[in-house]
């Protein structure tokens, strides 16, 4: 198993607004597109449970999570006006969440900091 120790994982949860669920779900490839081309993502995907969606993503270290920010930046503008978001959790080593507590501070997630696991 690869090793994986800078792994910074965001677990966001939307309510999508009433009657935009089509909207929502026409949106998601474009982030899938661009995230596609993003060195530190380590792996990226929806999942929905009715109006609920989910946002599965992890990356290599706080620069990678903010790189990928930055890198969606207009779809997130666009994702915004379609839903809300309902919970939102940042998952890594104490180091790494320290760099994004000022540039996410704003979303105000939960820090989840990395205790252990699997190391081979």
């Amino acid at each position: 198993m690869a090793e994986h120790r800078d792994v910074v994982s965001i677990h966001p949860y939307f309510k999508i607004h009433e009657g935009k669920e089509d909207e929502v779900k026409a949106l998601l490839p474009a982030f899938i597109a661009k995230v596609e081309e993003e060195e530190a993502a380590l792996y990226y995907d929806f999942t929905l449970n009715g109006d609920e969606l989910f946002c599965r993503e992890g990356y290599v270290g706080a620069a990678g999570a903010l790189a990928h920010v930055e890198n969606v930046g207009p779809e997130l503008d666009q994702l915004f006006q379609l839903v809300e978001i309902t919970r939102i959790e940042v998952h890594g080593p104490a180091g790494e969440l320290e760099k994004l507590k000022e540039p996410f501070a704003e979303l105000n997630p939960t820090w989840w900091d990395y205790h252990c696991g699997l190391t081979s």
